[in-house]
C-alpha cells in the first residue's frame, strides 16, 4: 500500500500551494503588521473585562483579549441588521483582505471559500427567542434563520467575492479556523479550485462562555495580574484566558499567484486532520492524536520530521493540554524546533484562534523571526520542548507546523514552507 509521501508535494504529486495575503485584527491592533510587531515586543492584550454584560453578573475570571477596535464599525445600518455578529466580521474583514489584493479579475468558478467558526451566530437564536418570549412571534427578524447558521460566516464572503467554486464552514470548535485551511488545500490540491479565502472568525467575549468555563475550572484565574494570567507550558499555568480575534488567508496554487503577479509570503505544503477518539472535552494524555496530525501534515509535505524547524504550538495554557501537545510534539517531531505560544499574548480566540496562529506561523517564515512566549516564567519540567521565550528570536527557518485542537477530538495541523 502506498504511503501519501508517494503523493505528497515535494514529490510532485500535489499542486504547489501558497499563502498571498493575510488580514488580521486582535487585542493588540486592528491589523496584521500592528499585531506582529505588538507581538515581537512582547505586548499582551489581555486585561480586564469591563463590558456591561459582564459585570452585571459579577463573573469569575472576568479577564481576557479584547479587540482594539470593532471591525463592524465600518458597516452600515442594513448590513448591521441582516448579519450577526461573526457574518458582520467576517464580511469585514473578507472585505478587508480582498481589497488589499487589489480585487483581482480571476475566475470565480475556480474561487472559493472556506472560514471556521465556534458558535456562529448563537446569539441570534438567543435573541430571537428572548424576543418571541418577550414579545410575541411578530417580534422575532424575518433574518433570524440566516442570521444564525454557522455557514453564514463563508456565505456573506462568498457574496462579496463572487466565489462560486465552494463555501466551507467547519465548525470543530477550537480546531475551526485551521481546518479551514486543510480543507482550502484540499481543495486546491484535488483541482476543485485555484484561490480560496480561508479563516477563522469568532464573536465577542460571551459571558455564558466565561461562567461554564469557570464552573469547569478551566479558566485561569490569576485576576490581579491579568496580562500574566496566560501561562503555556509555565508550571504554575491554571487555566486558559479567552481572546477576540479574526484571520483570514488568500491560499492558491503557486501557479494561479505567479500567473497574476502575487507575491507568495510561504508556501502550504501539507496538512492533517485526526480525530482523538477519546474524551468530549479532555485531550488524550498522550498526545497520539495531535501526533498523528502532524505527521500526516509531515508526509503530504513529503518533508522529514529532523526538517521542522518551528512548531506554533496550539498551547492554551491548560494543565492537561499543554502537557498532551508536548508529548505529541516530541513524538511527531522530536524536541529539536523552536516552539512558540502565541496564547500567551493574545487569549484563545476559539473558532478563530487556528487561523490566526497558522498566519503567525507565515509571518514567521515571511520575516525568519519568532515572537517571545510571555509568562515563561518556569517551565514545566515535564514539558522538554525549546519554548522560545523573554526575547524574539531570530533564526533561520525553511519549515514550520501550526497545531490547533478542539472540544470533540479534533486535531489540526498545517505545514508551511519558506518562500
Amino acid at each position: 500500500m502506498q504511503t501519501l509521501d508517494s503523493f505528497s508535494t515535494r514529490a510532485g504529486g500535489f499542486r504547489n500551494v501558497v499563502v498571498t495575503a493575510v488580514e488580521l485584527t486582535t487585542s493588540l491592533a486592528a491589523d496584521t503588521e500592528g499585531t506582529w510587531q505588538g507581538l515581537l515586543s512582547g505586548s499582551s492584550g489581555i486585561k480586564p473585562l469591563t463590558d456591561p454584560d459582564i459585570t452585571r453578573h459579577k463573573l469569575p475570571n472576568a479577564i481576557g483579549g479584547k479587540l482594539v477596535s470593532d471591525p463592524t464599525d465600518e458597516l452600515d445600518r442594513v448590513r448591521k441588521r441582516r448579519m450577526c455578529y461573526v457574518q458582520q466580521m467576517s464580511y469585514v474583514m473578507g472585505k478587508r483582505l480582498w481589497d488589499s489584493i487589489g480585487r483581482p479579475d480571476v475566475d470565480k468558478d475556480r474561487l472559493g471559500v472556506c472560514i471556521g467558526t465556534g458558535l456562529g451566530g448563537a446569539d441570534s437564536i438567543i435573541a430571537a427567542n428572548d424576543a418571541m418570549h418577550n414579545l410575541g412571534y411578530r417580534k422575532v427578524s424575518p433574518f433570524a434563520v440566516p442570521m444564525s447558521m454557522p455557514n453564514g460566516v463563508s456565505g456573506v464572503v462568498g457574496l462579496e467575492i463572487g466565489a462560486r467554486a465552494s463555501l466551507v464552514t467547519p465548525v470543530s470548535a477550537c480546531a475551526s479556523g485551521c481546518e479551514a485551511l486543510v480543507h482550502a488545500w484540499r481543495s486546491i490540491i484535488l483541482g476543485e479550485a485555484d484561490m480560496v479565502v480561508a479563516g477563522g472568525v469568532e464573536g465577542y467575549i460571551n459571558p455564558v462562555a466565561i461562567a461554564g468555563f469557570s464552573m469547569a475550572r478551566a479558566l485561569s484565574s490569576r485576576l490581579d495580574e491579568p496580562e500574566k494570567a496566560s501561562r503555556p507550558f509555565d508550571r504554575d499555568r491554571d487555566g486558559f484566558v479567552f481572546g477576540e480575534a479574526a484571520a483570514l488567508l488568500i491560499v492558491e496554487s503557486e501557479a494561479h499567484a505567479l500567473a497574476r503577479g502575487a507575491k507568495p509570503l510561504a508556501r502550504l505544503l501539507g496538512a492533517g486532520l485526526t480525530a482523538d477518539g477519546y474524551h468530549l472535552v479532555a485531550p488524550d494524555p498522550e498526545g497520539t492524536g495531535c501526533a498523528r496530525a502532524m505527521r500526516r501534515a509531515i508526509e503530504t509535505a513529503g518533508v522529514t520530521a529532523a526538517e521542522i524547524d518551528h512548531v506554533n504550538a496550539h498551547a492554551t495554557g491548560t494543565t492537561m493540554g499543554d502537557l498532551a501537545e508536548a508529548k505529541g510534539i516530541a513524538a511527531a517531531i522530536g524536541n529539536h524546533p523552536s516552539v512558540y505560544a502565541p496564547k500567551s499574548a493574545l487569549g484563545h480566540s476559539v473558532g478563530a484562534v487556528g487561523a490566526l496562529e497558522a498566519a503567525l506561523s507565515v509571518l514567521t517564515l515571511r520575516d525568519q523571526v519568532i515572537p517571545p512566549t510571555l509568562n515563561l516564567d518556569n517551565q514545566d519540567s515535564e514539558i522538554d520542548l525549546d519554548v522560545v521565550h523573554s526575547k524574539p528570536r531570530h533564526t533561520t527557518i525553511e519549515f514550520a507546523m501550526n497545531n490547533s485542537f478542539g472540544f470533540g477530538g479534533h486535531n489540526a495541523a498545517v505545514l508551511f514552507g519558506r518562500f
